[in-house]
């Protein structure tokens, strides 16, 4: 009787993700309130410790007040441990954690594992954690060196550092946190607009932890021996290509080719173009004003917030392989087949319609963020639609309206960005998970769409 109750106390894969989360996030909060995490000294109010938190926590980047003027060393400290946490993810923490102890894995915990991480199967799930944790420090450390020389020149040797080991870990965990506030608050990188080699290491660490841990694995196992790729991994390499250049060449000729860019260089509106098609997708830094992009312009930032990165990354939004699915699906039925195909794969459907609901999902989370934000604060509807994009797709670039905002505007943006990380379905899976399937079906009746 006692194991049996223990087994239906046994929380589901989907409920641990979203606890473990939700534990990291107040934790953040309570020590961002602390006196001696801000500054001033007086401590963060509740408020904007728990935006803060939520924001570090799930990678995102959006802030009510400057990172750089108004935390302290210890709350920036712990803004960037919220980031590496949020980044990995808490399911890979604890099991690294409980595989550096000598402590077993067991089921439970390797299939926690492979949900966290979208792994196709359990088998080799510790042997990939390990993999996940050295390719993590040795990007992070080589992306710090890299952009030591230039911070160092302009910060002094041991600020240098610091801002390097930052701002590493936060392109690389797609947070897009930094502390450039110093020499105007909210300005993210727009002081290094054309500057080589701050803009490619930062691209480089974005788009690396962009892509999955599933797709580094294949790459270190396969090389350059494409076709053993996975079906997924070619999927998300070909869709991050095309969503890399097709916007990056969107920018430099519809956008940075209008008057009011007309006293940046070529050089700057190609690293500016390339930089915002980067970004846009998972990221959060800028290096130029977005107010000043057209309202189309704004319209890709939001398309491309919502599709986001790869499943299994440090990225958010509905991820590059839901909106690959998609397009296969309507291809599919097209052409009047049964199945969607992929690089000479069958999809099942049950995988069309998970990214179906997926869509829809984020689409009316995302409309109805913003429309509640546009009518609460009394602005046009599009600036309000960017932050929630920004938001729920836990990409953190902002038209600059995120600290003005009323405390309900703020608290949307949070279920937004907790959303955006954890997962919808995760979450879906959390609330509604059942313990008895279904062994009966209703009738079939046919109803007719389009």
């Amino acid at each position: 009787m006692m194991n049996k109750k223990r087994i239906k106390k046994r929380l589901s894969s989907s409920r641990i993700i979203l606890l473990g989360f939700l534990g990291v996030i107040l934790c953040g909060a309570l020590f961002l309130m602390l006196p001696f995490s801000t500054a001033d000294g007086r401590g963060a109010s509740f408020l904007d410790a728990l935006f803060v938190a939520t924001s570090a926590t799930c990678v995102t980047g959006l802030v009510t007040q400057d990172t750089a003027t108004y935390w302290s060393m210890f709350g920036k400290a712990v803004i960037l441990v919220l980031i590496q946490i949020g980044g990995l993810g808490v399911i890979t923490i604890a099991v690294s954690v409980a595989r550096f102890s000598g402590r077993k894995i067991g089921l439970m915990q390797r299939s926690t594992m492979q949900e966290a991480i979208a792994a196709p199967q359990m088998g080799g799930i510790v042997r990939l954690t390990g993999f996940i944790l050295k390719m993590v420090v040795l990007i992070e450390v080589l992306g710090a060196v890299l952009l030591m020389p230039p911070m160092i020149a302009e910060f002094g040797v041991w600020k240098g550092i610091g801002y390097a080991v930052f701002h590493s870990i936060s392109a690389f965990c797609n947070a897009g946190f930094d502390l450039m506030g110093v020499k105007e608050p909210y300005s993210s990188l727009t002081s290094y607009l054309g500057h080589p080699l701050i803009n490619l290491v930062i691209m480089l660490l974005i788009i690396v932890g962009g892509i999955g841990f599933l797709t580094w694995d294949d790459i270190r196992c396969n090389r350059l021996h494409l076709r053993r790729y996975r079906m997924q991994s070619k999927v998300i390499l070909c869709v991050t290509a095309f969503l890399l250049v097709v916007p990056a060449v969107y920018f430099y000729f519809c956008e940075f080719g209008r008057p009011v860019w007309a006293g940046m260089s070529t050089g700057e509106k190609v690293f500016a173009s390339a930089f915002q098609s980067v970004t846009a997708r998972t990221a959060g830094f800028n290096t130029v004003d977005l107010s000043k992009l057209t309202e189309s312009g704004q319209m890709i930032f939001i398309i491309l917030m919502l599709i986001g990165g790869s499943p299994g990354s440090t990225a958010g939004g509905m991820k590059n392989t839901t909106v690959a699915v998609l397009f296969a699906t309507a291809i599919a039925v097209f052409r009047r087949r049964p199945n969607a195909h992929i690089f000479g794969r069958r999809i099942p459907n049950d995988t069309a319609h998970y990214a179906a609901t997926v869509l829809l999902l984020y689409t009316v989370l995302f409309l109805a963020g913003g429309i509640f934000i546009s009518y609460q604060e009394g602005m046009p509807v599009m600036p309000a639609l960017f932050e929630a994009a920004s938001a729920i797709g836990t990409v953190g670039v902002t038209l600059g309206i995120t600290p003005t905002l009323s405390t309900a505007s703020k608290l949307v943006l949070v279920l937004l960005m907790f959303w955006g990380r954890v997962g919808g379905m995760t979450i879906v899976y959390a609330a509604l998970a059942t313990k008895h399937p279904y062994v009966s079906e209703y009738p079939q009746e046919k109803i007719t769409v389009g």
